[in-house]
């Protein structure tokens, strides 16, 4: 049997997977939020001469909520397509896609599974983590509650949640007058804009605004909802040119942070492609990717060129540490310093030891990649153990259940 059209009928398919690969690599490598993608659902329409007017700007983004509700009831950050359990993390982010939806009267059915969600589990979520709230929850879930209220959500608390809510507005409360948040700005401010009794009519500072903006791209710590609800709070025209650039070009929900640097996209493409096994079909696109990444590593490490804001580490570690497997694996000769970096600064340490929640994900990549170590590697041997001891000492890994299982 003749399979010569069969063949030309796969190799035109892997051409246009390719075609479409790479010019959509931010929805390939970017995993959707469900709690970003509800903020950006509640921005209204300003512009009178729009049909909907009255209506949601991002309707996209309404239409994902109401269209990746999970069986149980809740929403959740979209990844692997597995049906992941709930985390202490679903509660904001349902809360947040519940709001959305009431704000602007539709999905009466999906509130009602969400509600039903809540009231099953909000009890059981809250003690298994209240020894360790992770500081975002800290922050966000007390604001988002109210926020909830203030939109007419019937959420009935028992004693035993009431007890609950209690230590979280404390620890928050506590959180708030130490000095943990002075490394992580973004956070601090959130809390400064969710203070406000009615986000939609609360008028933030312009000057507070310009203080953090970005102005390569008018985005607020790259977080699509702190912009959202930065520019509801005062309409910031460069916060609405952000959000648009976002939805444009992740129409079917957006990610947690954006943009993500370029290099680091196009070492996640790698990746995915190695692990699908279909790695021999695009040799050609990995090696100009990994040739150019090379090449940049080779620059930086020869000009001792290493950026360490304590905002970026988290990013920062995570492209050092995947750029270093992929590479050695493909045999380029890559320093182990290229990644061990942290190892050499105390504070960096430290930072990464107070701040599990963040780095939980990056340390398992540092793990992997020390699977490549050489004899005599003495720094790769430091980075295996640390990163080892601070996954087995880590009491955050059971919000990640996905990781949790490796």
């Amino acid at each position: 049997m003749d399979s010569s059209p069969l063949m030309s009928s796969i190799e035109s398919l892997v051409n246009e997977i390719k075609k479409d690969l790479f010019s959509n690599q931010d929805n390939f490598v970017t995993q959707t939020s469900a709690y970003d993608t509800a903020w950006l659902a509640m921005i209204p329409c300003n512009n009178q001469e729009e049909e909907e007017a009255n209506g949601p700007m991002f309707r996209s983004c309404l239409n994902w909520i109401l269209n990746n509700q999970n069986e149980q009831g809740f929403w959740e950050e979209i990844s692997n397509g597995e049906n992941n359990l709930p985390t202490i993390y679903t509660l904001p982010t349902t809360l947040a896609c519940m709001v959305a939806l009431k704000k602007w009267n539709v999905g009466e059915s999906h509130i009602r599974k969400g509600l039903k969600f809540i009231h099953a589990n909000m009890d059981t979520l809250l003690k298994e983590n209240s020894q360790r709230f992770p500081v975002w929850f800290t922050i966000v879930f007390p604001s988002i509650i109210q926020l909830a209220k203030a939109q007419g959500l019937e959420i009935i608390f028992d004693n035993e949640s009431k007890r609950l809510l209690s230590h979280i507005f404390m620890k928050k409360k506590t959180l708030l007058e130490s000095e943990k948040l002075n490394d992580q700005p973004h956070l601090e401010y959130l809390e400064r804009l969710s203070s406000c009794s009615d986000i939609y009519i609360c008028v933030t500072e312009e000057d507070e605004v310009l203080e953090h903006l970005c102005e390569e791209n008018g985005s607020l710590f790259q977080s699509p909802s702190a912009t959202a609800q930065a520019f509801m709070a005062n309409g910031n025209k460069k916060c609405l040119e952000y959000l648009i650039s976002i939805v444009q070009k992740c129409p079917n929900g957006v990610p947690s942070r954006f943009p993500v640097v370029e290099e680091l996209k196009m070492l996640c493409i790698v990746d995915n492609i190695q692990r699908m096994g279909l790695a021999k079909h695009f040799e050609k696109q990995i090696e100009q990717i990994l040739d150019q990444v090379y090449n940049n590593y080779q620059i930086n490490f020869q000009n001792n060129k290493s950026e360490k804001e304590t905002s970026d580490l988290p990013e920062k570690l995570f492209k050092d540490s995947l750029a270093f497997r992929l590479l050695r694996l493909q045999g380029y000769k890559i320093n182990q310093g290229s990644f061990c970096w942290f190892l050499h600064e105390p504070q960096i340490k430290d930072y990464i030891e107070e701040n599990k929640e963040q780095f939980t994900y990056v340390m398992y990549n540092v793990y992997r990649a020390t699977d490549l170590m050489f004899n005599g590697e003495s720094e790769m041997e430091e980075a295996r153990s640390f990163s080892r001891n601070f996954l087995l000492n880590n009491d955050n890994l059971s919000l990640f259940p996905a990781l949790q299982k490796v």
